[in-house]
């Protein structure tokens, strides 16, 4: 019987030891051509990790996209280049929180209960920002930070993503 447990828990390890693989984010990287034009394609941080998928860009050219998984689509990638034209992706406004925390102390405590949420707290000039939403409401106003609920581009992760 133990003999049994032990054969069945081994095999259990082989199938389930591929699991735990990480999957490293990797940029497309693809050059824009000298003298092509640009075409902007504003993605949210969610929108920037959809990596194959069918995306209609603001001139109306529809893209297929089909990027290995893992990959980002950072804001300057360039999604794809039809002829002289280059479609590059940007960072579009999305509903974030804009915190300023009072003093090196409260920003510690901030970023750090942020963290525990498992969202992204990105500097932006004076302010941090944290994508908005009501969790993220609840704890900055009892922790008596300053913030406001702002619409600007987000250049973390979305909420569901970080790291381990």
């Amino acid at each position: 019987m133990v003999q049994l447990r032990a054969r069945a828990a081994a095999a259990m390890t082989r199938r389930l030891s591929g699991l735990g693989l990480r999957l490293e984010a990797r940029q497309a990287e693809t050059p824009v051509p000298s003298g092509a034009a640009l075409v902007e394609v504003p993605m949210t941080a969610l929108d920037r990790r959809r990596v194959r998928r069918r995306l209609t860009v603001p001139d109306g050219t529809e893209l297929l996209l089909a990027f290995p998984t893992g990959t980002y689509l950072a804001p300057g990638s360039v999604l794809e280049t039809r002829g002289n034209v280059a479609y590059v992706v940007t960072a579009a406004p999305e509903d974030v929180a804009a915190i300023r925390p009072v003093g090196m102390a409260q920003a510690a405590r901030v970023a750090h209960a942020v963290g525990n949420l498992h969202r992204d707290f990105v500097e932006d000039g004076e302010v941090f920002l944290a994508l908005w939403d009501a969790p993220i409401e609840l704890l900055l106003t009892r922790l008596g930070v300053p913030f406001t609920r702002e619409h600007r581009p987000f250049l973390g992760r979305p909420a569901w993503e970080h790291d381990e």
